[in-house]
This record gives structure tokens, C-alpha cells and sequence, in this order.
């Protein structure tokens, strides 16, 4: 069975809205976009390229899914670009008509928690998901994230879209923990059943 990652940049009180620039994502009126890059440190780029070799599917909502198509198609070429286009992506989205503005995407427009299970199943690597807030709270409602891999961040910004749901208890083990001279720390966490 394949597993599910949920690969994060997070604050402290965890926030994981528009960290790569200050107009990725202001809805609500978010003012703090771009917060990681402060931080950046090439362990974090190792790291990416680390969880992509070990997968062969992206998840993603429909908001992160466009910010990325957006950034990352015109990007033939580069190592980083390439990474993510190449990958197949399924893009969770009720508004799209279609998933042809990122190359190797399908879109999901119902029974997201059904399909994914069956993606789940399927053979193959893992399928990793970021960003995606509304998408990473319904996965988590439902169980279906194997593990949370975590770029934690040294700041609090007080409000934005956060990744855990609210009222949903989940317990998690600590498998990996290293921090990085910028002041980030990399965890990641498996699901526990206890």
C-alpha cells in the first residue's frame, strides 16, 4: 500500500499559508506571505528532492495545485521544475473544468476521501501533498495521512490557514528530528495508532 506524506512549511502555531511570497495567498487578508525566506538553507532543497525520489504522485488542492502549475510549468529545465512537472498530480477541485494548465494532472472533483483510499492502494510510490489546507484538514479528518514531514519554522504569525483541523486529536511519532543553522527544524512525524 502506497503511503501518504503531508510535506509542510510551518510556523510554530501552525501556519502553513503563502510561504514562498508575499502575494502567493492573502485570503482572509493575510499580510505575512513569504515568511520562509529568511530561512532558507540548502538542507531544505535536499530534503525536497529526498521525498520526491521516494514518490511518484502529488495531491494537491486546487489553490496550491494553480500557484504551483503556475510557477513550476514554465520551469523545463531546472532540476526543480522538472521534478514537479514530470511527477503525476492529482489536483482536488469542485470549480476546475479541467486539469490541463499543469502537464500530468487529473482533477478529482468528488468522493475525494474514497479515491484517495483507492489511490492509496494502488502499487507505487508514495503520494505526497503541500500546501492544500482544506485538502491536508479533510485527509487528516479521515485518517488517511501516514505521515506529516515537517520544515518547522522559528515564528509565530498569530492567524492564517493553519494544517491540523481543529477538534480532531491525532497521535504521532517523532522518527526524525534535525535542526537546521538557520533556525528551521525538519521533523517528521508517523501517524500512531495509541
Amino acid at each position: 500500500m502506497r503511503e501518504l506524506i503531508v510535506s509542510e512549511f510551518i510556523t510554530l502555531d501552525g501556519v502553513i499559508q503563502a510561504p514562498g511570497g508575499v502575494d502567493e495567498d492573502t485570503e482572509g487578508g493575510f499580510t505575512h506571505g513569504g515568511w520562509t525566506l529568511p530561512y532558507w538553507h540548502d538542507d531544505i532543497g535536499t530534503h525536497f528532492f529526498q521525498a520526491m525520489s521516494q514518490a511518484d504522485a502529488l495531491l494537491l488542492g486546487r489553490k496550491t495545485w494553480q500557484i504551483h502549475g503556475g510557477a513550476f510549468e514554465p520551469m523545463s529545465g531546472d532540476p526543480f521544475g522538472d521534478a514537479l512537472n514530470n511527477i503525476r498530480k492529482y489536483v482536488v477541485s469542485t470549480t476546475l473544468e479541467s486539469a490541463s494548465a499543469w502537464r500530468n494532472s487529473t482533477l478529482i472533483r468528488d468522493n475525494v476521501v474514497e479515491t484517495v483510499r483507492k489511490l492509496k492502494q494502488q502499487p507505487g510510490k508514495n503520494i505526497l501533498v503541500d500546501g492544500s489546507s482544506v485538502l491536508t484538514q479533510v485527509l487528516a479528518q479521515n485518517d488517511l495521512v501516514d505521515e506529516y514531514s515537517l520544515h518547522v519554522y522559528p515564528l509565530v504569525l498569530g492567524g492564517g490557514k493553519r494544517l491540523f483541523p481543529e477538534g480532531k486529536r491525532l497521535n504521532l511519532t517523532l522518527v526524525e528530528a534535525s535542526p537546521l543553522p538557520t533556525g528551521v527544524v525538519f521533523m517528521r512525524y508517523r501517524r500512531s495508532e495509541s
